[in-house]
């Protein structure tokens, strides 16, 4: 174990630097407008059992032809070609923008501004905007800067946490008493090996994938 948590250590220095940027890069996020704090929504949407980067490159063209904001369930249905379950998505798009609009204008800032913390948002978002389990919720919040206190439960941060014996094996499913468990013993392991908790997610998935991505 102590051979593990060295490489990781290693490896966390070699690319701090890089993980640290990415973050300031997340929290600038909330400095950009509505619409752009919405398309982190769509994009964390689309990403369940699909592709980060064909996810990034579909709502990216969304924005660009202002489908992403006006668009119905068909229109944004005819750019998720490369996403899984495009119809399901597009639905859960609309309807986001709907419940998060007030008088037809995204109000992501407002609506964000009612919480006093990221779990008050994580909980408001999983129980009112279909299509955002915990995973969704918790990366919308720390790609825009939100967070900082909450992990991305995804195939990869789970294989780490496996392969660090955080977690004995990988849920096949993850209730929200399940994810907030496995989210307690990531945190206590972050402080054990001494790398910030949000960093340890980037570095997590860089260990898996070879990238800091989002």
């Amino acid at each position: 174990m102590i051979m593990q948590t060295n490489e990781l250590k290693k490896l966390y220095e070699e690319k701090k630097n890089e993980i640290k940027n990415r973050l300031k890069e997340f929290q600038q996020l909330m400095n950009e407008s509505d619409e752009k704090l919405f398309a982190e929504l769509a994009f964390c949407l689309c990403t369940p059992q699909s592709k980060a980067k064909e996810c990034d490159k579909a709502i990216k063209i969304l924005e660009k032809n202002k489908l992403l904001y006006t668009g119905n369930e068909r229109q944004i249905r005819a750019f998720l070609t490369n996403v899984r379950f495009p119809e399901n998505k597009s639905k859960f798009i609309v309807e986001a923008r709907s419940k998060l609009s007030v008088n037809g204008k995204i109000e992501m800032k407002k609506f964000l501004d009612k919480f006093e913390n990221s779990f008050e948002a994580r909980e408001w978002l999983t129980e009112n905007i279909k299509g955002l389990g915990y995973k969704e919720a918790s990366h919308f919040l720390r790609n825009i800067g939100f967070a900082d206190d909450l992990a991305i439960l995804d195939r990869h941060i789970l294989r780490c946490l496996k392969y660090f014996k955080v977690i004995e094996e990988i849920p096949k499913s993850l209730t929200p008493k399940k994810y907030l468990e496995i989210e307690n013993k990531m945190k206590r392991f972050a402080e054990e090996v001494g790398i910030n908790f949000a960093e340890l997610d980037l570095l997590f998935f860089y260990r898996q994938t070879g990238e800091i991505f989002k």
